[in-house]
């Protein structure tokens, strides 16, 4: 935890008070620690009390008393490694997991690049309604951390579950998770992710509905395993992953040239990108008019950059392609595994919801060289990659 910047958001619950235990204990593992609080929480634990521990100042709102002050949510969300919503009350979970921005904790919590984890803190009931158990499961799709509510005595008298999390573990959860296991020091992971662009005329093009997120979730999971990692990204609007070395690109002959350049090098290749299997034979020079009921376009092949760059493969690399299929899956996805010499593919179907394009979700299969089929369920791309990345170590291990 030394050297990290963490912002505490404190909500109203009776277990606010606990927050003070946490920034110490934060502080004390060499964390810089900055707390939000919304207005309601102040009656539980005075911003003073806070602003002592953690040695730096409160912020309740977005402008300080009448002074005009701003406090800039977005600069908070920036700045910092990670977001620890504890207490993490009902309330301020229904707003994060709807959409709901109505305080600076929750604008905070909205312009935030970093990781965000809620210790969920309230009532047997409440954390039991099906409304708080579906906005927890709605807040990990978007690839936020819950830290599990502990069983024990609550506020109420009541015995059960909703109890936050105690700070001493809310502190080991954190540390654990930024100090994962560098599992794949020394290893160069080269990864393809996003839509190419195939252009028609100056302003037109043939391409897909790939955003590049499945494949920028790769990145920062193999980054923060250690990994060197090299990402191809074609026409993506993503912010890129801290300690990834990243290559922009927008035709498949520039990704497949970029991926060439530095194939040879690599342990690891995963070929996530969506790749324009065609392109126009002739580029228009100028925009091309609507002089005609219709218009004929003459598409040659693109260079198959996994099946090329897979001739290649040495016996030491590890090539994992992807599959997204809409029939036959299966067989299909087998059919990829052995053309295009891979060692695994990754499969999911457009006939699945809340997977495939654009989704901040995906559930996929994953598919060995001995035609062994492992399924997943439903889970945020942040998780998927995880479980990714540790199928790959598994293989290697072997």
């Amino acid at each position: 935890m030394q050297g990290k910047k963490i912002i505490l958001g404190v909500t109203a619950s009776i277990a606010a008070y606990k927050s003070a235990l946490l920034v110490r204990l934060l502080v004390k593992k060499g964390a810089e620690v900055k707390v939000l609080m919304s207005q309601t929480a102040t009656e539980f634990i005075t911003p003073l009390t806070l602003a002592t521990l953690s040695k730096n100042p409160v912020f309740v709102d977005f402008v300080k008393d009448k002074t005009g002050v701003w406090h800039n949510h977005v600069d908070l969300g920036l700045w910092a490694d990670a977001i620890v919503v504890a207490p993490a009350s009902a309330n301020t979970i229904a707003k994060c997991a709807n959409g709901i921005c109505d305080n600076l904790l929750t604008a905070t919590y909205f312009s935030a690049r970093s990781p965000v984890f809620f210790a969920p803190a309230m009532d047997l009931d409440m954390y039991k309604h099906p409304a708080t158990q579906e906005n927890l499961r709605r807040l990990q799709s978007y690839g936020n951390f819950i830290i599990p509510s502990e069983y024990g005595e609550l506020a109420s008298g009541l015995i059960g579950e909703g109890r936050m999390a105690e700070p001493e573990h809310i502190v080991d959860f954190l540390q654990n998770f930024f100090q994962e296991k560098q599992i794949f020091a020394g290893k160069k992971v080269m990864i393809t992710a996003g839509a190419t662009r195939e252009a028609i005329d100056p302003v037109r093009f043939i391409s897909n509905y790939s955003t590049g997120k499945m494949g920028f979730a790769l990145a920062e999971s193999f980054a923060r395993k250690g990994a060197e990692v090299h990402l191809i990204a074609a026409n993506t609007s993503i912010a890129q992953p801290e300690n990834v070395s990243s290559y922009k690109v927008s035709s498949a002959q520039e990704m497949f040239e970029t991926a060439q350049s530095l194939v040879s090098e690599m342990d690891i290749c995963v070929f996530s990108a969506a790749v324009a299997d065609y392109r126009p034979k002739e580029v228009a020079t100028e925009k091309i008019k609507k002089n005609t009921e219709t218009l004929t376009l003459e598409l040659i092949k693109n260079v198959d950059i996994a099946f090329t760059l897979g001739q290649k493969k040495k016996k030491n690399q590890f090539f994992v392609g992807f599959a997204l299929e809409t029939q036959n899956e299966t067989e299909n996805a087998l059919q990829k595994l052995q053309k295009k010499n891979f060692d695994m593919v990754v499969l999911n179907s457009l006939k699945d919801e809340g997977a495939g394009f654009a989704h901040d979700t995906n559930k996929i299969s994953i598919i060995d060289k001995n035609g062994t089929k492992i399924d997943f369920p439903l889970k945020s791309k942040k998780e998927v990659a995880k479980d990714i990345v540790s199928f790959i170590y598994e293989c290697l291990q072997k």
